[in-house]
């Protein structure tokens, strides 16, 4: 055991030292109990209904805690084993099984997307309207790159936005459930995009893109790249799109947040449609169902450098490249992407480039890489501090209680390098 412990030191320091940040020598352990007192007191002020998280150091189990109820009605506790709905968390696990296949040596990020996909051949970039209020159109002025797909740059429509593109996209309805990957893709080459690749930061369908790229590249379905590529190697056995019969008794309820501060129980024919029955679509950029310890392995390969006790998924330079802030520097509008603190992004990743500002801004250490879900689901990796964080409760909408900010303090209490300065 001693010189297994000395290894995985080793092989943190080194990935570290490769991603270009030295490790926070004798970092102070975290402090379970102000974890413990942060997260038990949205569940005493009753403002969530359940919650959960683990956090790793140094390659060891470091913090877990659950309180409150995975389905308040039914009197069901949040453990351990809860299953829930991960939303946009299954984004950086699809920008893996792409990056897989970029070190297969099947494509390069800069090449178009039309090589691989010839739906997107023909694009138009939305320019306005004309005096009389009708859409213009122009050609793109580069084609969209995978690189664009990565990182939110490729020109898609995003749900922010109430343009005319806006209400095509909602007409044509791409990610209709009904849709395999191959049919999103078709309806979304015959759509404008809503600006010139690489001009602007707007979170819309890419990673379904990327989900279809593995499809196109792997010869292999999505779902089935994934299970047989990341979660069978990593024993993610409880990671999935379609619930098994025996997972009903597990997945927590979904709530809804209103402005007076109540949560009311999102109907689970509505809240849980996509995961009770196999759709043909199986989309990248959200639909999985995870848990905590589920997660955290695919969390731990990331920070481990692609590997995780001896399943290699990635290389070392993959995870750095995935980990690196790769927002061109002429992109000043990011959407809401600033809300999430000094961040640029990388692949499929927000990623931590400066301290935090104030202390309205959550803690975080430079160099960390990290998403959220639409349920307020959250995980980073922490290369410097080597802390590795998930986080689950289940409400919508996003962000309505401040638990992110609470749980990453509480985390970094004792760290002052990723407090505000």
């Amino acid at each position: 055991m001693k010189n297994n412990s000395t290894r995985a030191m080793w092989v943190g320091a080194v990935f570290a030292a490769a991603l270009g940040w030295q490790p926070a020598l004798g970092a102070a352990a975290v402090d379970k109990a102000k974890i413990d007192r942060a997260l038990r007191g949205f569940i005493e002020s009753k403002a969530l209904v359940g919650i959960s998280a683990l956090v790793y150091q140094d390659g060891h189990e470091a913090y877990y805690g659950a309180f409150g109820q995975a389905d308040r009605e039914a009197g069901k506790p949040m453990t351990r084993d809860t299953l829930v709905q991960i939303f946009s968390m299954t984004k950086p696990i699809t920008g893996v099984a792409l990056m897989s296949l970029y070190e297969a040596g099947k494509f390069q990020l800069d090449d178009p997307l039309a090589k691989y996909a010839p739906e997107f051949a023909h694009l138009k970039v939305y320019a306005g309207t004309d005096a009389q209020g009708k859409a213009m159109y122009e050609a793109p002025r580069r084609p969209v790159t995978i690189r664009d797909l990565t990182r939110h740059t490729a020109g898609f429509w995003g749900d922010a936005d109430h343009s005319p593109v806006g209400e095509t996209y909602r007409a044509a309805d791409p990610a209709n459930i009904n849709h395999p990957l191959a049919t999103e893709a078709q309806v979304l080459g015959s759509l404008p995009l809503l600006f010139q690749p690489g001009s602007r930061w707007l979170y819309g369908p890419s990673v379904d893109v990327q989900a279809l790229l593995v499809e196109r590249l792997s010869g292999m379905p999505f779902e089935q790249y994934l299970q047989q590529k990341i979660f069978k190697p990593l024993a993610m056995k409880n990671t999935r799109y379609t619930l098994r019969a025996q997972d009903h008794s597990r997945i927590a309820a979904v709530y809804e947040w209103h402005e007076d501060g109540s949560l009311s129980r999102i109907p689970d024919k509505e809240a849980l449609e996509f995961n009770s029955r196999d759709w043909p679509l199986k989309p990248g950029s959200w639909g999985l169902v995870s848990t905590l310890d589920d997660y955290m392995r695919f969390a731990r390969m990331l920070q481990n450098g692609g590997s995780l006790d001896g399943a290699r998924i990635l290389k070392p330079d993959t995870i750095r490249l995935m980990a690196t802030d790769a927002m061109p520097a002429e992109v000043t509008d990011k959407s809401w992407l600033p809300s999430k603190g000094e961040v640029g992004f990388g692949i499929d990743f927000a990623v931590r480039i400066r301290p935090p500002v104030n202390a309205q801004e959550a803690s975080g250490a430079v160099g960390e890489f990290f998403w959220d879900g639409a349920a307020d689901t959250l995980f980073w990796v922490d290369p410097r501090n080597k802390i590795t964080a998930v986080l689950f409760t289940q409400y919508k909408p996003f962000g309505k209680v401040p638990l992110h900010k609470a749980f990453r303090d509480a985390v970094y209490s004792k760290i002052p390098d990723a407090l505000a300065h």
